[in-house]
């Protein structure tokens, strides 16, 4: 199994996986046009990919799922109460290629299964996936206001995590933006801090080497470096060092991660 985090923040979020048979994306927040430059980074095409597993409606991780499905015939994966709540954004998707994946439950494409599990976070019905194969475990979380003892069951031992380390609480506090949007990003249906992610971590990441990428970092209210550091000062007050078995790796907001093994 192989993945790419194809771009994460907050104007849009794209992930590519893949094994020897299957590709599959979670969401697609950008342009037909841009995915198609994002996929092609990792020297992949849109046109190899075999479905879209949908987190939930907000416009950064659906923005091009409607145009995608429909030019290339993918077939797009969501619980019920995403597609209502999508029904209206991303235009007709033959229903053919349209396919229910409910809360917690799996699905098997050949060796490799896709688990569903609930967030918090104000949408109609959020989750997130995770993927088996061959004993190997990806994990997927970009958008939840905490990470719950339910989540952290679901997720514990992966192999690599794609884990949401949004915002620096100080720059939130003292940034530009109302105080609505403020609660709003704090609350428990908002979006995890560098260091509320990295105390979660703490808790889910096993005695062996793991990979984290930070992903969906807020691009008024945090910064890589800023990311990195607290999450990694935060794990090591939690007694876990980076750069033994857990090692930190950027996202951007516009290009892909390298295409890397689990």
């Amino acid at each position: 199994m192989r993945f790419s985090v194809l771009a994460s923040g907050s104007s849009g979020n794209a992930i590519y996986i893949e094994n020897d048979k299957h590709t599959f994306l979670v969401d697609a927040g950008f342009s037909a046009k841009k995915m198609d430059s994002l996929v092609a980074g990792i020297d992949r095409s849109m046109k190899q990919v075999d479905g879209i597993f949908v987190t939930h409606e907000h416009s950064d991780h659906i923005k091009g799922i409607g145009v995608v499905a429909r030019k290339y015939g993918i077939p797009i994966y969501a619980n019920e109460k995403t597609w209502q709540a999508m029904d209206g954004l991303v235009g007709n998707i033959p229903l053919d290629q349209r396919f229910q994946f409910d809360m917690e439950t799996v699905k098997s494409f050949g060796s490799l299964d896709v688990q569903s599990f609930g967030v918090s976070h104000d949408a109609a019905d959020p989750m997130f996936y995770i993927f088996h194969e061959n004993g190997r475990k990806l994990v997927v979380i970009t958008d939840t206001g905490y990470v719950s003892d339910r989540m952290k069951g679901f997720i514990r031992g992966a192999d690599s995590f794609v884990f949401e380390s949004n915002h620096d609480v100080s720059m939130l506090q003292m940034g530009r933006y109302p105080w609505s949007v403020k609660r709003r990003i704090l609350s428990d249906v908002g979006h995890v801090s560098n260091e509320d992610a990295a105390v979660a971590m703490s808790e889910v990441v096993e005695q062996k080497d793991t990979r984290i990428y930070l992903s969906h970092l807020s691009k008024d209210n945090n910064m890589k470096d800023l990311a990195r550091m607290s999450v990694s000062q935060t794990l090591e007050t939690c007694g876990i060092r980076t750069g033994e078995f857990v090692h930190l790796y950027d996202t951007d907001a516009d290009k892909p991660t390298e295409l890397v093994t689990v």
